[in-house]
């Protein structure tokens, strides 16, 4: 018989519930339908130079703090300080990140998600790696303290300036306003130069 003779309409085949998206008894939603958990992705372009800055300014501040008036000048020392702290500075850094960002996951993906978060911190100890360099030259050539903390200084302000800039171009700003902004960048590392200044 037909559907006219029965006067019944038939269920359309494509009408069927998908059997993913049932539910089991309880109400859980089907494991298919759960989010996966992913890994934050690498950081590209304009993300990681942020930390350059960051890194830039932390070296000038360490820079200025470990010359100290009257004491034994110790530039490898206050070297291999900059760089701890700028290791340590890095690790708190993305340990924040990761617990701010945590999601389920078994244990073994978590602590991929921390090693991402931490390798992506990178560029942070990267921006105190002129002024590391300043300073195991000054030791290897003697240099006195004043005149290493004085091109210390300058070079990171330099070196902000030029972060500023390029960053700004590399998100869209145009040229005058992207050197506004290194000068923007720069100005801290000036803010440095005259607490230094000021306190000593």
């Amino acid at each position: 018989m037909t559907d006219e003779q029965t006067g019944q309409d038939q269920p359309d085949p494509q009408d069927a519930p998908d059997p993913q998206d049932a539910q089991d008894p309880r109400g859980a939603p089907h494991p298919q339908q759960l989010p996966r958990p992913h890994l934050p992705p690498p950081r590209r372009g304009a993300d990681w130079m942020f930390g350059g800055v960051y890194g830039t300014v932390l070296a000038s501040g360490l820079l200025a703090a470990l010359d100290q008036a009257g004491g034994e000048y110790t530039p490898f020392y206050d070297a291999s300080w900059v760089l701890v702290t700028a290791g340590a500075a890095a690790l708190a850094h993305g340990y924040s990140h990761h617990m701010t960002s945590h999601q389920a996951g078994s244990a073994a993906h978590r602590w991929r998600v921390l090693s991402r978060a931490l390798w992506n911190e990178w560029p942070m100890i990267v921006g105190t790696v002129p002024t590391v360099l300043l300073l195991v030259i000054a030791g290897v050539a003697h240099l006195d303290s004043p005149t290493v903390t004085a091109v210390g200084l300058g070079l990171n302000t330099a070196l902000l300036f030029a972060w500023g800039s390029f960053v700004a171009l590399r998100v869209g700003y145009r040229l005058g306003s992207a050197l506004l902004i290194g000068m923007a960048d720069a100005t801290i590392g000036l803010a440095i130069i005259v607490a230094n200044a000021v306190i000593k």
